[in-house]
């Protein structure tokens, strides 16, 4: 939101002490710590590639990979353990004793796979890919729109302009309609998927961010570290969850997109993307995206990341910005050493 400012703190815990090792000790207990010292060293080469959640300090290079001791292919990402996946697979929550904090969480980069035109005008709030092409919601008032986008070009082949009070946000389909909040009239849109015709509108207490489904539910986002499922027929909220990591809760969420079993979210004001269980609420995964637009693309004003669309049969992964002139499909990648 251009109006929201938000001032981020990041804590940091200084170490410090130092250990006098006594001569007489000798080579008699050097000699004692060499089996654990072999021991440590297999477990950190055999180690998965995992990581502290954090903002990372050198960009993601297009077609580049940084060195990693982990898998490419696809695994099963366990609330348990840090395997990192570069394509999401369900999250295990199944075990009660489930914590952020007996775990480090895994953190992703990104390898360039395809760029594509992005209209700079739009205000992008919401993102969905299905059949060739791009749904997307955008904001501002006086310029929201719901628009029908073809991915190969990045030209609109549909447009609905909402009325020049509302500031749209996020969109998701269900079923054959269109769904779209607004930021804060507490009053979302349902339309017809295929003619963008208006079939009805509803009710909320919060503000409308982001919005998501999981074929059963909607999910929604209000900027806060709330999830809240509603009906999808209804609107009635049936749930929530409180998004957290090792630190704490996890604000600002915004747009959103549920992508086999978890829940992706823009956090707002920065480059990284949550991956959430939406059984628990908890962050399994941070996919950090510093460095997508180059300083020409940057000559021109830009605003921050957010939109997130998903191609399931191709298993592409799309995001882009408000004001952006460019989307981008992207391979996640796997970081190591990451502070």
């Amino acid at each position: 939101m251009v109006s929201r400012k938000v001032a981020m703190k990041v804590n940091e815990t200084e170490l410090a002490g130092k250990r006098n090792v006594r001569l007489h000790f000798g080579l008699r207990r050097l000699f004692s710590w060499i089996p654990l010292i072999f021991i440590s060293l297999m477990a950190v080469s055999n180690s998965s590639c995992s990581s502290v959640p954090g903002p990372v300090d050198t960009p993601g290079v297009a077609n580049s990979t940084p060195a990693s001791s982990c898998s490419t292919a696809p695994e099963v990402v366990n609330s348990h353990a840090s395997t990192c996946s570069t394509v999401p697979e369900p999250v295990d929550a199944s075990d009660s004793a489930n914590s952020t904090n007996s775990k480090v969480i895994p953190v992703y980069t990104y390898r360039i796979i395809n760029t594509y035109s992005h209209d700079r005008s739009a205000f992008t709030q919401g993102l969905i890919y299905e059949n060739g092409f791009l749904y997307e919601g955008t904001g501002l008032r006086k310029h929201s729109t719901l628009r029908k986008v073809e991915l190969e070009t990045g030209s609109v082949v549909q447009l609905y302009d909402m009325p020049e009070q509302y500031f749209g946000e996020g969109i998701t389909i269900f079923e054959d309609r269109i769904i779209q909040l607004t930021w804060q009239s507490k009053e979302g849109f349902v339309y017809d998927k295929e003619s963008f015709e208006l079939l009805r509108n509803f009710d909320y207490p919060t503000e409308g961010w982001g919005i998501t489904n999981d074929g059963k539910q909607l999910i929604m986002s209000d900027g806060t570290a709330n999830l809240y499922f509603l009906d999808p027929e209804t609107f009635v909220e049936t749930g929530r969850i409180q998004v957290s990591d090792d630190n704490g809760p996890v604000s600002r969420l915004n747009e959103l997109e549920y992508i086999n079993g978890e829940i992706f979210a823009n956090v707002w004001q920065t480059n990284r993307i949550a991956r959430i269980s939406p059984s628990t609420g908890e962050v399994v995964g941070w996919i950090d995206l510093q460095g997508l637009l180059s300083p020409e693309d940057k000559a021109k004003a830009v605003d921050v990341l957010n939109g997130i669309a998903y191609d399931a049969a191709g298993e592409r992964l799309f995001v882009t910005g408000k004001l952006w002139p460019k989307l981008f499909e992207i391979e996640l990648v796997c970081l190591t050493n990451f502070t």
